[in-house]
Formats: structure tokens, C-alpha cells, sequence
């Protein structure tokens, strides 16, 4: 029961936070299927554990909040309700024969389910009086009644008014709108949207309706909500009226009558997802006769007459022209396959990533070939296979040749890993980042010295290597004359903070110089171990290993760092900079040694990163999440889930007073 109770609370957690993700923030950060795939483990347990069910579940509320960034929150007259998801044929089947059950030879309509922003449209003798967003479903969503009203598809007057209707529909943006609009984003330089439901969701939200306007979204009706003044039979016939008033209703409805038409219409909506104009992610399955739906009604989160079956995540077929090689900070080599752009999700893509060489062999990949491209998450593009049938005659496997292809150095594989790297120490495809890297909080940490800095710095020849940072004071005139870091006052407050960073502890220089696995933390214990730059370099891999956290792979980088030449100029030439390579020897102890902390919450007079630093100078570690390797939880305000975790285990949770006394600071 426990353990169960502990899964469920986990998944609570996780999907109350992609819900305002979704809903809420306009930005989710996973795949409609993933978020699915979470909703339906968490109601198997529930299912199993019904007494563990509570009121404020995912699975026992509507998704969303009402904000007031568009405008006013209005009540619902009716609430917008979500649909119960189905992924299979079974689900089907079992919702439309629990229907004939209820009814006499029941009707079912079958019609598109749009990926976008759900709207409430309210007349009054057939003018538009209110526009509302679905907030949080039940009380009360957001008033957008001016954006409304500048989108093509809303009537703002009904050719045939009655006293009073609400309908429902779909605010969604087409490919070709939302083509336009990221067109637009990339010319001026800001962010794009990463698919059409967020950037009408977003848009929609907008408090300036010009902007609304200019992007151009369509909406679809769905449903009639209420209807003072008409009666109406059937869904359908609710639609022949709405059609006669100009209003846009679902382009796709299709009238079944047996569980065999309902599942041959969904196929038939599924064979047009590469076909329409917008995104569609499921079909949606409804009861026709509207006295039937008032006889089931809904649950207090969605309706018991209808269910959404949801597609599986799409897949295009395309062919390989080219794969390009790119090298990173760290020297790896990673292909990337370019292809015959191909509409995945609601975006044209035209290039996935090919991982390493392994990857490229175990799917057998030819320049040519016909490749089976998806989105993970709906928004990574990635190659799911080769379709071999249709290989061209005399393609060969691609492979990463064994020669850098920016400088030419060798390329060799790392040991006991699928990775092909540059050995070039001053490669021109990894200085700019090398140099990002160098001068960053982690490493040695030069406020100020942003990455625009860097890539002009690099491009003008002033930075070929990190020990040039050091020497950017000799050029000060230039530098201010041509204003790349900006006028006299900018310029000068970088160079001090240059000036400033040669006293750092050697721990970030070294974490800085871009040695495979060497991070911030390890950096720290080589330190700690050798004491200085100069007696590390010297140190044998034997000696290496004896250091915490350090095994054979981190031990053989080290070593094959401090033998190149290169890298040996360069550190003497640091040195000559008056960079510090000589750790503080005054001895900080072991408190920690052997100890696991996790930092949660807001400390009375620490910094998260202060009170990390700490526990790792003392020899213990700072990790992200609680375990039952965790030793302590130190916890301040606020401290949320992690807190509960270490209750639920047993770890021990302590103050900060607690920590510094433990650290032998008070």
C-alpha cells in the first residue's frame, strides 16, 4: 500500500506539472503520448487502489487554470469538459456496444479532433457577446472576446438568431499560418514557436487582438453548448443550422451506426493526418441523438457519451541526400541526416540526428536510402528505420571517416564507448565553444563575458585558444575603438573581471580546460588530491585512479591531456598570465567525507550553490534528487517533494544551523 501510495504521489506530481505546462504555460515539454501514457498508469492504480483516489487527481479534474492575462474571468454557463482518451480498438468497441446497451439501435458521429485551444462562443439574438477560453473547465476560463472576434472563422452575427446559443470549438492555426508566423519570428531574431497548438494558444492569449489578427487563426465548432429559443435532435441537425449561419463546423463527420463503421471512420480520419491543412491528434466519437447524452451525462471530468481515440505519433517516409558531420566543445563527431523535407507535428523538418556510428550500422543507413522519420516527443525529429526495399542499387554505409572534417587531425574512437572525437586541441569547430566553457559559472566563472563576445572575439582572431582571454588587455583600444565589447566603461569592467578570475582557485581553471569527465566536482577532488596544476600534470594514471569519483577512462583523458604539447604551451602561458595553479592548501577537513546531501528550499542566509560548494569542500557530495543513498536533506523554506521524499525514506532532514554546525562553522 505504501509503495503504491508513493507511485501514485509521484505521478500526481509529475503530470499536475505538465498539465500547467500545457494548459497553463502554452510550452509543454513532452509528447501528448508520454502525458498519456503517465494518465493511463496513474488511473491503473487507482483502479487498484480506489481509496487512494483524491478529489484534486489529474485523473478526477479537468486540466488548466483560469489566469487573467487576456482579460476577465467569466463563469461557465456549461463546462467545457475534457474526452476520455482511447488507444485501442478494445476501448472502442467496449464504448460503443456499453451505448447499444442504453439505446435502441444508437447513432455515433466520428469527426476530426483538432490540436488546439478549446473556446466557448456565447449570442445573444444572434451577436457575439462573449468569447471564453476553457480555464479550468468547470467554474470559471478567460474572456478573449476581442481576439475572438478578429478570427475569420468566429460570426459575430448569426444569419438566423434564436435568444440565446453557446457553442464550442477549436482555436488551431493551419501549417501554412503557422509557417508564416515562425518565418516572421526568425527575421527579427526571436524565439519561434515549437508547433501550431502552442502558438495559438499563445496568440489567442494575446492582450493586443492587432497581433491575434496578424497571425491568422481558424477555428472549428465542435458542439453546441446550450440553445434557448430551438430545439435540436440530433448533433448533426445542430450542425445543418450552425452551416446555414455561416459558422465553421468540423470539416470530417461521418455517421455510424455499428462498432465495424466506427472503427472504419477513425481509420479514414487517421489515413488523412498527412493530408489536411492543420494538425489533428485523434478522433473523436460522440452519441448523435442529444436526449441520449442527457441520459448518461458526464462525470465531474468528462462526458460518458463520447470518447477521443488518440493516434499513435506520426511517421513520414523520406530520403536521405546527405549526412553532415559537426564537432563539439568536447571534440565528438556527430552526423546528422539531411533529407527531402517531409510535415512531422505540425513543422517542416528536414534533419535528424544520427547519434554515432553505432546507431548508423545498427539501422544499416546509405546515402539514398528511404528513411522512416518521426518526432520523439513530438518535437525531437529522429530516424526511426530504413525501409530496404527501396534502397537504391550500389548504396554504401555511410561511415564517419577517420579524419576531423573541420582541421584534419585524426579522429579516433574512445574506448568502451560509441564515440568518435577530434583529437585536434585547437580545432576551429571546438574553440568557441571551449571558450564558452572556460569563462562559465562551472569553470572559471567571468561574469560578464558573454557568448557573443566570444564568437566575434574568435571570429576578428583575437581568441585562439583560452590563454588569450588573459591577453585581450593589450588590445584595449582596439577593442573599444571597434566596440565589440561595447564602449569604454563595458570593455573596461570585462577586462577586470578577466583580471580578477587569474586569482580563482585552480579547481575551475581545470574543469574549464575542456578534459573528458572532468567537471566542476571532480576538478575539485584532483585538487584537493595533487594540490597543484603543475604536480597533476606530472601525476601517472595509476596515481590517477587513486582519486575519488576518478576510474580508467577519466584517468587515461587526463593523462592524454597533460602529453599533448599544445595543451602543455598553453598552460604555460596561462601560467606566465598570472593565472593561479596552486590550490589553497589551507585544510578545509573531511566532515562530509563519504556523505550525500541534497539542498532543498530557501536556506536562511546560504545560496543553494554556497552551501554545495561547501559540502564538496569538505569531501562529501551535493546530488539533485533523494535516494536511500541520500545521508542528509537540507531543507529551508518551501522545500516541496524533495522534503517528502526524505520523510517517506527515513533520511535524515536538517536545518542550516544543523549543516554549519555539522561543517564545524558555528
Amino acid at each position: 500500500m505504501e509503495d503504491a501510495k508513493q507511485k501514485i504521489d509521484a505521478l500526481k506530481e509529475k503530470l499536475n506539472y505538465h498539465i500547467d505546462r500545457y494548459y497553463n504555460q502554452d510550452d509543454p515539454v513532452i509528447s501528448d503520448y508520454e502525458y498519456d501514457q503517465m494518465m493511463l498508469e496513474l488511473k491503473a492504480l487507482e483502479k487498484e487502489h480506489p481509496e487512494l483516489i483524491t478529489a484534486d487527481s489529474p485523473t478526477q479534474r479537468v486540466g488548466g487554470t483560469a489566469k487573467r492575462e487576456a482579460g476577465v474571468l467569466v463563469k461557465h454557463r456549461v463546462p467545457m469538459l475534457s474526452l476520455q482518451d482511447v488507444f485501442s480498438r478494445e476501448e472502442v468497441d467496449a464504448f460503443v456496444l456499453d451505448m447499444q446497451q442504453q439505446f435502441d439501435h444508437p447513432e455515433f458521429v466520428v469527426e476530426t479532433k483538432i490540436d488546439g485551444l478549446s473556446l466557448a462562443l456565447r449570442y445573444t439574438d444572434g451577436v457575439l457577446t462573449t468569447a471564453i477560453t476553457r480555464g479550468d473547465g468547470v467554474v470559471q476560463g478567460e474572456d478573449v472576446t476581442e481576439n475572438a472576434r478578429v478570427i475569420k472563422d468566429v460570426k459575430t452575427k448569426l444569419l438566423y438568431p434564436i435568444p440565446y446559443l453557446e457553442i464550442r470549438g477549436e482555436v488551431y492555426m493551419t501549417n501554412a499560418a503557422f509557417d508564416r508566423v515562425n518565418e516572421k519570428q526568425e527575421l527579427l531574431g526571436k524565439k519561434v514557436f515549437a508547433n501550431p497548438r502552442n502558438c495559438a494558444a499563445g496568440t489567442l492569449r494575446q492582450l493586443d487582438s492587432g497581433i491575434t489578427k496578424e497571425r491568422e487563426l481558424s477555428m472549428f465548432v465542435f458542439n453546441i453548448q446550450e440553445a434557448q429559443g430551438r430545439t435540436f435532435a440530433t448533433h448533426l441537425e445542430g450542425y445543418e443550422y450552425l452551416k446555414k449561419n455561416g459558422v465553421r463546423v468540423i470539416d470530417h463527420s461521418i455517421l455510424c451506426r455499428t462498432a465495424d463503421e466506427v472503427w472504419e471512420a477513425i481509420q479514414k480520419i487517421g489515413s488523412l493526418r498527412g493530408e489536411l491543412g492543420y494538425d489533428i491528434d485523434g478522433a473523436v466519437v460522440k452519441l448523435n441523438n442529444l436526449a441520449d447524452r442527457e441520459v448518461v451525462g458526464a462525470t465531474s471530468k468528462v462526458p460518458r457519451w463520447a470518447v477521443a481515440y488518440k493516434y499513435p505519433p506520426e511517421e513520414k517516409e523520406s530520403v536521405l541526400l546527405d549526412v553532415e558531420l559537426s564537432v563539439g566543445r568536447t571534440g565528438r563527431i556527430t552526423p546528422t541526416a539531411v533529407f527531402e523535407p517531409v510535415r512531422l507535428c505540425g513543422t517542416s523538418v528536414s534533419r535528424a540526428t544520427l547519434h554515432n556510428q553505432d546507431f548508423i550500422d545498427d539501422l544499416d543507413i546509405c546515402i539514398g536510402d528511404t528513411i522512416v522519420v518521426y518526432k520523439s516527443g513530438e518535437i525531437i525529429p529522429k530516424v526511426r528505420r530504413v525501409v530496404k526495399e527501396k534502397r537504391p542499387a550500389g548504396a554504401v554505409r555511410f561511415r564517419i571517416p577517420d579524419r576531423c572534417p573541420v582541421c584534419g587531425a585524426p579522429a579516433v574512437r574512445e574506448k568502451d564507448t560509441a564515440d568518435i572525437r577530434c583529437t585536434g586541441s585547437n580545432c576551429p569547430s571546438q574553440l568557441e565553444r571551449h571558450i564558452i566553457n572556460f569563462v562559465g559559472r562551472d569553470a572559471m566563472d567571468i561574469k560578464g563575458f558573454g557568448a557573443s563576445y566570444i564568437i566575434e572575439l574568435v571570429r576578428l582572431g583575437y581568441l585562439k585558444n583560452v590563454a588569450d582571454i588573459f591577453f585581450l588587455k593589450d588590445h584595449r583600444d582596439e577593442l573599444i575603438e571597434q566596440g565589440i565589447i561595447g564602449k569604454e566603461k563595458n570593455t573596461d569592467k570585462l577586462l577586470k573581471a578577466i583580471e580578477d578570475a587569474k586569482a580563482n582557485q585552480p579547481d575551475g581553471l581545470l574543469a574549464g580546460l575542456g578534459i573528458q569527465g572532468v567537471g566542476k566536482a571532480t576538478a575539485r577532488s584532483l585538487m584537493r588530491a595533487f594540490g597543484t596544476i603543475e604536480k597533476l600534470a606530472e601525476a601517472s594514471a595509476e596515481e590517477l585512479e587513486q582519486v575519488s569519483d576518478i576510474g580508467a577512462v577519466s584517468a587515461m583523458s587526463i593523462r592524454q591531456f597533460f602529453e599533448d604539447a599544445q595543451n602543455r604551451k598553453i598552460l604555460e602561458t596561462l601560467k606566465a598570465a598570472g593565472v593561479n595553479m596552486e590550490a589553497d592548501q589551507e585544510d578545509a577537513g573531511n566532515a562530509f567525507q563519504g556523505m550525500t546531501f541534497v539542498v532543498t528550499g530557501t536556506l536562511p542566509t546560504m545560496g543553494r550553490a554556497e552551501a554545495t560548494e561547501l559540502i564538496q569542500k569538505l569531501g562529501g557530495k551535493a546530488a539533485g534528487s533523494v535516494s536511500k543513498k541520500t545521508s542528509y536533506v537540507l531543507a529551508g523554506e518551501n522545500a516541496g517533494s524533495k522534503l517528502t521524499k526524505a520523510q517517506q525514506l527515513g533520511i535524515p532532514v536538517i536545518s542550516e544551523e544543523e549543516f554549519l554546525r555539522m561543517a564545524g562553522q558555528q
